[in-house]
């Protein structure tokens, strides 16, 4: 009975959020709502919460106060990380250092425009991580294109790209990482695996996209005050390179990424503050700013994009605490495992499906229940499959990835528009990756 009124109370809370405008309030009120109000009812009725033993595949009741301190700490670890790469981003974006990768970008045509920033949202996700990509795209997104409606089907598409760019690297999400660091596959077979799949994942929705009327003709560039910065590039350079020396950080010291992240961004802080101070000393520079570069960009990160991922994924941690996404996860299982239908067996169903639950319930937590339901060998091909379910899946609602939650405070993004314009796009993109993975391993992998 109580489980059931959790269930309610989070779907009352999504509701809010995909009706956020309907309802003329700010996304992050249900979610934080709905996160105090499970938790609330967990605490006051004493409900049983557990830990996953991964290597019985069996739910341990554990203490309430160690469980939610377990998803607050890897909660707070993915806002850190996220606090830092906003950071880095906004602090390249106040030397005006993304004028060099919107150099790149000398066309006008709309439809070349988008086959370019979905094939860099594609790679710089899967070299500095599908979310940083995000923000870095949209950042750029923000001064070249002036029209609005324009602007959110562009980031809709960067959302699909990027998701898909992240599939295929084990850096590229934050899904392929916990896979990666609990030794399920390796790099050179996830790319193997994945790389073919995830590239159709992006170039079907990206094709179709292409021939949409919103697409057609050209852009109209906004007026832009902006002046050289003589800094501008070496931040950017700077910027790039301090997010890639994040998982080299993780893998020489086995720290969480966000430590990493946090070194990252002192380092780039820390040079910020000198190449100002030399433009502050030059008094005829125009480009000089008489504060600090990090405290103005702590100013322009998006707060109430924290906030609503820590009321989500907190939300979401009580279901996983209470067993419900282990349940469901088990009866998956148990449901499709005999199934042998075409070139489908019973786990790649379970996989497939996956994809569509990730795209509404946080992936995070259902690929470390798939962790503990699962006991093939490393690099077997079902877990190649559950890296690309988790993380092409969530493109299909604009809240089930990272990269789709940091667009939607990016760019208020509407829940509904989203679903309406962009879900579709990346449905095909994930049939068609998921096809291109089973036929790959089936006839040409084996």
């Amino acid at each position: 009975m109580l489980e059931t009124i959790i269930i309610v109370v989070f779907v009352l809370g999504y509701l809010g959020i995909a009706f956020e405008h309907s309802l003329k309030i700010d996304k992050l009120i249900p979610a934080l709502i709905m996160m105090a109000v499970m938790w609330g009812i967990i605490s006051y009725f004493d409900m049983t919460v557990f830990e996953i033993d991964t290597k019985n595949k069996e739910l341990i009741p554990y203490k309430l106060k160690s469980v939610m301190n377990y998803f607050l700490g890897h909660t707070a670890e993915i806002l850190i990380f996220l606090i830092g790469a906003m950071t880095i981003v906004e602090t390249v974006d106040f030397f005006n250092g993304f004028s060099t990768i919107k150099k790149l970008i000398k066309t006008k045509s709309k439809v070349r425009i988008l086959w370019i920033i979905c094939f860099l949202a594609f790679i710089l996700s899967a070299i500095i991580d599908n979310l940083t990509a995000t923000i870095v795209l949209i950042t750029i997104l923000q001064k070249l294109v002036k029209d609005r409606t324009l602007k959110l089907w562009y980031a809709g598409m960067i959302i699909v790209a990027a998701n898909a760019g992240g599939a295929w690297s084990p850096i590229g999400d934050i899904t392929t990482t916990m896979l990666w660091i609990g030794e399920k596959v390796s790099i050179v077979a996830l790319i193997k695996y994945l790389i073919i799949p995830s590239l159709v994942c992006m170039i079907i929705p990206t094709y179709v996209a292409s021939k949409y009327k919103i697409f057609q003709g050209e852009i109209v560039p906004p007026k832009s005050s902006e002046k050289e910065n003589p800094y501008g590039s070496l931040i950017l350079k700077i910027g790039l390179i301090s997010i890639v020396f994040v998982p080299a950080f993780k893998i020489f010291t086995g720290l969480p990424p966000y430590v990493g992240m946090m070194l990252s961004l002192a380092v780039v802080a820390t040079i910020a503050e000198f190449f100002n101070y030399k433009l502050i000393s030059t008094e005829s520079n125009s480009n000089a700013v008489h504060h600090s570069p990090v405290h103005h960009a702590l100013t322009k990160i998006e707060m109430p994009s924290i906030l609503f991922f820590l009321g989500i994924l907190m939300a979401v941690g009580a279901l996983e605490a209470l067993g419900i996404v282990f349940g469901v996860g088990q009866w998956m299982v148990s449901t499709f495992e005999n199934v042998d239908w075409v070139i489908f067996g019973g786990l790649d169903i379970v996989v497939f499906v996956l994809g569509f639950l990730s795209a509404a319930i946080d992936n995070v937590p259902l690929v470390a229940a798939s962790m503990g339901m699962f006991g093939e060998a490393v690099d077997d091909p079902l877990w190649h499959g559950i890296a690309y379910a988790a993380g092409t899946g969530g493109s299909m609602i604009i809240i089930g990835s990272a990269a789709g939650v940091v667009a939607m405070g990016m760019e208020k993004i509407d829940f509904l528009w989203y679903l309406k314009k962009i879900a579709f796009l990346a449905f095909i993109g994930y049939i068609a990756g998921f096809l291109t993975f089973i036929l790959l391993r089936d006839f040409v992998l084996v």
